[in-house]
């Protein structure tokens, strides 16, 4: 008897506590991005990140929406994920070191090379 109030008092706190965690949907500008490699390294990136999940980069709107719980991560964080991977994030500029880092075609005006 007590195995069964004690497993129905876990059930019950995990139903609690799983929805409490609502995610937010989010559009963050990405207009550094030039090509699928850089669509696949920052969706990658992102989903990495506790809380975020269906990162999705559009190359032709250059933006990037996804799902995150605030609980665990915020806005700001997650530009400052994008811009340590060398792209811009809304206003956030790319981290230089990064940046340079990039395959050719990755970088500002690289397609135009190829």
């Amino acid at each position: 008897m007590k195995n069964s109030l004690a497993i129905t008092v876990i059930m019950v706190f995990t139903l609690i506590v799983g929805c409490n965690s609502s995610l937010e949907e989010l559009t963050l500008s990405t207009p550094t991005i030039q090509c699928g490699m850089c669509q696949k390294t920052i969706e990658v990136g992102l989903s990495k990140v506790a809380g975020v999940s269906q990162p999705q980069v559009d190359l032709k709107t250059k933006k990037t929406t996804l799902s995150y719980n605030p609980e665990k991560t915020n806005v700001k964080s997650l530009e400052k994920v994008i811009s340590e991977l060398g792209y811009q994030a809304n206003e956030l500029k790319a981290n230089k070191s990064a940046y340079a880092n990039l395959p050719e075609c990755c970088k500002i005006g690289g397609m135009d090379k190829m």
